[in-house]
């Protein structure tokens, strides 16, 4: 027999079911469900859906903002090391100033 003719939904026992939430195995109406990644589920186990693919997003969101800022200090540092050495290869005569002293005197 027909799935709608013999079972009624959990919420409206007066109205046939439609259709069988793969998630909890109830049977719904057509008011009572929603499609979610094409697949047809009542509003509970959407509900958790959700909340299971927000935590993903948020564990994969840390993880990509760690990512990030060790990626930001690297570069930081790495820039800065190279100013260094720039600066470190300069004669001293830049660093004391003595340089302007002699281009003046010639």
């Amino acid at each position: 027999m027909n799935i709608s003719l013999t079972q009624r939904c959990l919420f409206h026992p007066s109205r046939e079911a439609v259709a069988r939430c793969p998630g909890c195995g109830r049977f719904f109406c057509r008011e009572c469900i929603s499609e979610h990644d094409d697949v047809v589920l009542c509003a509970t186990c959407l509900s958790r859906a959700a909340r299971v693919g927000q935590r993903r997003r948020s564990i994969f969101g840390q993880l990509s903002r760690a990512l990030l800022a060790l990626l930001g200090l690297f570069v930081a540092w790495y820039f800065f090391d190279l100013m260094g050495r720039g600066l470190m290869k300069l004669p001293a005569s830049v660093h004391e100033g003595t340089i302007w002293q002699e281009l003046s005197s010639e």
